[in-house]
């Protein structure tokens, strides 16, 4: 029962995507024809811009100690999106919208998590040393 109900919704939303934008062409005419151009193009470039971005990402999580489940998730959230925007109709990039406003998680095992930068260096608290090491002071030249 359950996966003829899931077939059911398989085949219809093909159609019920046709159907819709048989009676938007015949609305808006060419504006439905650019408005399908320019969202593939803008789905084509969150695609390429994710893909340059995930692999810094992921090393600045790791190298700061979070978890890279996270930075995984929001990718392969953006990159489903912008395939979504690349298949021509208004359903699909309904979904694809709701995908995009979908916030990440910003607590993890229930702590705030703060925003770190590269290498680990908290940008709320201003300036801190990378390295425990090292003892920060002022000094003058004396000849």
């Amino acid at each position: 029962m359950h996966v003829l109900f899931f077939l059911l919704i398989l085949l219809a939303f093909p159609v019920l995507e046709i159907w819709l934008l048989i009676l938007l062409a015949d609305r808006y005419g060419w504006g439905l024809l650019v408005y399908l151009v320019v969202v593939a193009l803008l789905g084509l470039r969150l695609i390429r811009d994710e893909k340059q971005l995930i692999v810094g990402r992921f090393a600045q999580t790791l190298a700061a100690g979070g978890t890279p489940a996270k930075v995984l998730f929001g990718s392969a959230r953006n990159l489903i999106a912008g395939v979504f925007l690349l298949i021509p109709g208004v359903v699909t990039d309904f979904f694809a919208v709701l995908l995009l406003l979908i916030p990440s998680p910003k607590h993890v095992n229930g702590q705030q998590e703060t925003s770190k930068g590269f290498a680990g260096q908290s940008a709320s608290r201003g300036r801190e040393a990378a390295n425990d090491n090292v003892i920060e002071g002022e000094f003058r030249r004396e000849d």
